[in-house]
């Protein structure tokens, strides 16, 4: 075999087994593998089948994917091979002959199937986010070439804690037993106990379960070489597959593309907090290297690796806000509903108020004015669903938390320069003016789908629409200016009529 120093020459003549590789994480971290390492042997990925869809039509829409646009050597997709599974399943739902395979030939695990859904009730969550992870911890321990497991989870975890460390913090209650319990209760039960089991530290049943899933999988990883990996918020690429490259409308993308097509004008958050993102491509990466580290190192101690940026190169919202607007101006979409525009308030009737005003009146006029054309109303139903989906985010966006992130360092100090440039994850590095552009061309094209010769009009309807919005101001201004005129005059005239 190659020499191992290198982190390309550890995966040469490696199998690996993902989960969760038709995700926004899973389908870079695919691609960053197939790119950078390779002569890697085989990519195995867990993939759930339906009755409209064999396990055939997946594995060929993930390798249509536009993500493995920019692979030098296409023909390397020919390495992936589709497994037939899902994580909620007993045995992941694999088939004794595909299982073998795995038991057989993996070197490498990366869990990071999850269900990302902040308003999932807590069987469900548990289903994937914690029965998953544990099943795939037991298939671990059969492998016979097993050097290391990374297992996903997430930063969100203990915020009842200003500082979050890397660790794990002692629970107040057994978290098998927990699980057990869990397990043994109907639905109906599950629901009017959950708030309870949430507590202070868990605003939802995504933190919860992923909380609960490290402390199993700390518990009975007995002799299996794994890794945790915490993400923050996961947001564009900033430099691979290729810069700004985003699919999901997850985290902040979604309000950032609300804010930049006039759609979304106020946002419920705390500006002064710092918000912790990290690139996809600086997750991936780590996560990378961890498993490299994990077998060259053999560690007898479970380590946790925190990904995000607020312990070394925070930002805040109110940083985020203004970047992204300077962004938004210089590479606008190529259609928007008004001037992109974004205000921060933690103020709960202000907010309530203005999104009364600025969203839903111009929505009902517009969905009236649709109707009025044979048009199906819209907007209204748009917005709730919008405000609905936004609101699970509000505890996030009015708190903020400092996630410890030493280890990684560590790691990337026994990295030789050649890896430190080829799997960068130095968030101290990152230039957060520079990213915001990117991260804005990426929703642009990727998420908007407006191609990029599309620039010179989009700058023009800009333009435009701000002259429209200066005119109404000035119009507004004007009748308000003779409206008290008016009625001075009038207060005026009273008055000396009076004297006479």
């Amino acid at each position: 075999m190659a020499s191992e120093n290198s982190i390309a020459d550890f995966f040469a003549d490696r199998s690996v087994f993902i989960t969760g590789s038709t995700g926004f994480v899973g389908k870079v971290l695919v691609e960053k593998l197939l790119r950078a390492c390779p002569k890697i042997k085989r990519l195995y990925l867990l993939m759930r089948t339906s009755s409209s869809k064999d396990i055939a039509t997946r594995r060929r829409e993930l390798i249509n994917n536009q993500v493995f646009a920019w692979l030098d050597q296409p023909s390397a997709l020919d390495k992936i091979v589709a497994i037939a599974g899902d994580m909620t399943l007993p045995g992941l739902g694999i088939s004794a002959s595909d299982m073998q395979l795995l038991v057989d030939e993996v070197s490498i695990v990366f869990n990071s199937a999850a269900s990302v859904r902040f308003d999932h009730e807590l069987k469900d969550a548990l289903e994937t986010n914690v029965k998953g992870p544990r099943q795939l911890l037991a298939i671990c321990q059969k492998m016979k070439k097993l050097e290391a497991f990374v297992h996903v989870s997430t930063a969100f975890n203990n915020l009842d804690k200003d500082v979050v460390g890397e660790m794990i913090y002692p629970s107040h209650m057994d978290p098998i037993k927990l699980l057990n319990f869990l397990e043994s209760i109907d639905g109906d039960f599950t629901k009017s106990i959950t708030t309870q089991l949430l507590g202070k530290s868990n605003p939802n049943t995504y933190t919860f379960s992923k909380s609960l899933a490290e402390q199993i999988l700390e518990r009975e990883r007995f002799n299996v070489p794994l890794a945790i990996v915490r993400p923050s918020i996961v947001t564009a690429a900033a430099k691979e597959p290729t810069p700004g490259w985003i699919d999901s409308l997850y985290g902040p993308t979604g309000l950032i593309a609300g804010g930049a097509k006039g759609f979304l004008r106020l946002f419920k958050c705390d500006a002064s907090c710092v918000i912790d993102l990290i690139p996809v491509d600086y997750a991936v990466n780590l996560m990378i290297a961890v498993a490299w580290h994990q077998a060259i190192t053999k560690p007898s101690q479970l380590t946790i690796y925190t990904s995000s940026t607020s312990y070394h190169n925070p930002i805040t919202i109110q940083q985020l806000r203004l970047l992204s607007e300077d962004a938004v101006i210089k590479y606008p979409p190529k259609e928007i509903m008004w001037c992109p525009s974004g205000e921060c308030t933690n103020r709960d009737w202000y907010f309530r108020i203005n999104v009364l005003f600025t969203h839903y009146l111009p929505a009902y006029f517009l969905d009236f004015i649709g109707q009025l054309t044979g048009k199906r109303a819209k907007m209204v139903k748009l917005y709730e669903k919008v405000f609905k989906a936004t609101s699970s985010l509000g505890f996030f966006n009015c708190h903020q938390w400092q996630f410890v992130s030493e280890n990684s360092l560590k790691i990337r100090s026994k990295m030789s320069a050649s890896d430190q440039h080829a799997f960068d994850f130095d968030v101290r590095q990152l230039n957060w003016r520079t990213y915001f552009e990117i991260y804005v061309q990426g929703i642009r094209q990727f998420i908007l789908k407006d191609d990029p010769s599309t620039l010179p009009q989009a700058r023009k309807l800009l333009v435009r629409m701000y002259l429209l919005k200066l005119f109404i101001r000035s119009l507004v201004s004007l009748c308000f200016v003779l409206s008290v005129i008016s009625k001075t005059r009038h207060i005026f005239q009273s008055s000396i009529s009076s004297l006479l």
